[in-house]
């Protein structure tokens, strides 16, 4: 049987975590990636923005205070990914991950996005990214997408 597909203007509206220390982890989505805090419900959950949105994140210790990073081998979230609008934005990003000394776990060209990854203070997979213009994207003989994951020039990304 076929069904309607998604409808097309269905975003991502937010990611919601678990983290151990919920002062440690509004530093880091904060201070370090740059979102605003628009609501704190005292130690126990905290939501962050960016550009005036009511949240992009939201950080929780219901369950989770002083506890342990998931082990790499059980399932769940393997990254929340966060789109900037140019590679000019991402090269700032990452100008901030230097400058507060984030290890990143990789660097991508995928054809069509350009992507960091890195660890949030929980050991949360992130991924900061920018699309290149759809027009841009990589098409194979028959004109269907073909993304790719190829070494991304870091030094390039930084004189964007």
């Amino acid at each position: 049987m076929m069904r309607e597909p998604i409808d097309a203007e269905t975003v991502v509206g937010h990611v919601h975590l678990k983290v151990a220390d919920l002062d440690r982890a509004i530093a880091f989505y904060s201070d370090v990636l740059g979102f605003e805090v628009t609501q704190r419900i005292g130690d126990a959950a905290a939501f962050l923005g960016a550009g005036g949105y009511h949240h992009h994140v939201g950080l929780n210790t219901w369950e989770s205070r002083g506890g342990a990073p998931p082990p790499r081998s059980a399932t769940g979230l393997y990254h929340v990914a966060f789109r900037y609008p140019s590679r000019t934005a991402l090269a700032a990003a990452f100008r901030r991950l230097l400058e507060f000394k984030v290890p990143l776990d990789g660097a991508a060209d995928h054809g069509v996005s350009e992507a960091l990854y890195l660890r949030d203070v929980d050991g949360n997979g992130i991924e900061l990214y920018w699309d290149r213009p759809v027009e841009e994207w990589p098409q194979d003989e028959q004109g269907r997408l073909a993304m790719f994951t190829r070494p991304l020039d870091l030094e390039d990304l930084l004189e964007a």
